[in-house]
C-alpha cells in the first residue's frame, strides 16, 4: 500500500503564520497538488462529487492544513489522561469507526500546524499533575502516522514529550509507513501501538489500511527502535468461528515478532460497539456492509455526553474478553492487559 497523498489540499490564511504551515504549502506546491484557500476547516466548501456518497469519498482523500484554535485537551481515558490535538479524520475506510458520526459531516482530514501552541499547552498540563505521569493519546480522532509521513507533526511531538521529566505518548496505527520515525528522539517514552485484527475482519470491514503483515513487518522495525510496543485488538467482533480467527491471530503476531526484545509489551481490547446514528451512517455510506448491528442481540450502554451504545450482551463480552485474554496469556506470557471495554 503507497503513503496516503491528498488529492486536494485546502489551506487556512493563518496556517502560513506557521513554520510548520509555509513548509506543507511549499511541499504540496512541489507536488503539483490541487491547493485551495478556506477561511477555516470549518468552513471547507466545494468537495467535489455528484452525490454525498462521492463526496465523502472525496472528503477522506482532502486534506486541511489549519491551526488548532481550541487548546483545551480532551479526555482519554482509558488509555491516557489527554488526547493532544495534532490532527483530525482518516483516509482509511473502517466501516465501524467510531469517526463516523464524531466527525459527522466534515470526513475531510485535518492537520493542525500551530505545534508550539499545542506543546505549551501539554506542558502545563504535565506541569498541574507532576509528579505524576501525564499520558497523552494522538490518534483519537485520527490515524496519525497514515499523514506523518507528510507532516512530521507526531515525529516532533516523539520528540518533544522525550525531553520531557513527566510525560508520556502514545498513539494506535493501521498503518505501516513508520521509516521517518525510527530515528526520532523517543527516549522510550512514547509506546506505538498497532491495531491488529481476525481476518475476517480486516477483510471486511477495514479497506485503505495496510495488510495485517505489512503492519507486523512496521512493528518489528518499531520495537528494533527501542520504542515501547502495543497492540489494540479492536473492534473484538463475533464473526463465524471467531474463536479459531482470533487465535490464528495471535498465532501470526507470535511468529511475527519471534526473536525480538518484547520487554514490557502491552495489548488493549475492545469489543465491538455501535451508536444508533453510526449504524445510520455506516448504512448509507457502505450500503453492502456484513457489520451486524442488530439492536437487539446486544445490550445498550450509556456512554459519555449521554450518548448510548450499544455493546454485547453480558455473556457474550465474558466470552469475548475471556478467549482474548487466554490467547494473550498463551502467546504473550510476559505481556499486560490493560484494559477490556
Amino acid at each position: 500500500m503507497e503513503p496516503f497523498v491528498p488529492q486536494l489540499v485546502y489551506i487556512e490564511p493563518k496556517a502560513l503564520e506557521y513554520p510548520l504551515g509555509r513548509e506543507l504549502k511549499e511541499k504540496f506546491e512541489a507536488m503539483g497538488l490541487e491547493i485551495r484557500e478556506t477561511t477555516s476547516h470549518n468552513q471547507v466548501r466545494g468537495i467535489p462529487g455528484d452525490n454525498e456518497f462521492q463526496q465523502y469519498r472525496n472528503a477522506k482523500s482532502t486534506l486541511v492544513v489549519g491551526i488548532r484554535r481550541t487548546l483545551k485537551f480532551d479526555t482519554s481515558k482509558p488509555s491516557a489522561e489527554y488526547a493532544i490535538p495534532l490532527a483530525t479524520g482518516c483516509m482509511g475506510h473502517c466501516h465501524y469507526c467510531y469517526l463516523q458520526t464524531t466527525l459527522g459531516s466534515k470526513p475531510y482530514i485535518r492537520t493542525y500546524v500551530n505545534l508550539e501552541d499545542i506543546f505549551d499547552q501539554a506542558q502545563k498540563y504535565m506541569d498541574e499533575r507532576k509528579p505524576e505521569i501525564t499520558r497523552f493519546e494522538a490518534a483519537c480522532t485520527s490515524d496519525i502516522v497514515g499523514i506523518d509521513h507528510l507532516t512530521h507533526s507526531l515525529k516532533k511531538t516523539i520528540e518533544f514529550i522525550g525531553q520531557t521529566e513527566y510525560g508520556q505518548l502514545r498513539f494506535v496505527t493501521k498503518y505501516h509507513h513508520v521509516d521517518h520515525l525510527l530515528d526520532a528522539k523517543h527516549n522510550g517514552k512514547t509506546r506505538f501501538r498497532f491495531s491488529v485484527n481476525s481476518r475476517y475482519v480486516i477483510k471486511n470491514f477495514e479497506p485503505g489500511t495496510s495488510s495485517f503483515d505489512d503492519r507486523l513487518e512496521a512493528a518489528r522495525k518499531v520495537a528494533n527502535a527501542g520504542y515501547p510496543l502495543g497492540f489494540i485488538v479492536a473492534p473484538i467482533y463475533m464473526h463465524e468461528d471467531w474463536k479459531e480467527g482470533y487465535r490464528e491471530l495471535f498465532e501470526r503476531l507470535h511468529s511475527a515478532l519471534e526473536g525480538i526484545h518484547l520487554e514490557n509489551l502491552t495489548f488493549e481490547l475492545i469489543q465491538h460497539r455501535f451508536t444508533k446514528p453510526a449504524k445510520n451512517v455506516i448504512a448509507k455510506r457502505y450500503p453492502k456492509t456484513k457489520l451486524e448491528m442488530d439492536e437487539g442481540k446486544r445490550k445498550y450502554k450509556w456512554g459519555r455526553y449521554g450518548i448510548g451504545k450499544y455493546v454485547y450482551q453480558d455473556e457474550d463480552a465474558k466470552d469475548l474478553e475471556g478467549t482474548i485474554r487466554d490467547y494473550v496469556r498463551s502467546y504473550f506470557p510476559q505481556a499486560e492487559v490493560q484494559y477490556f471495554t
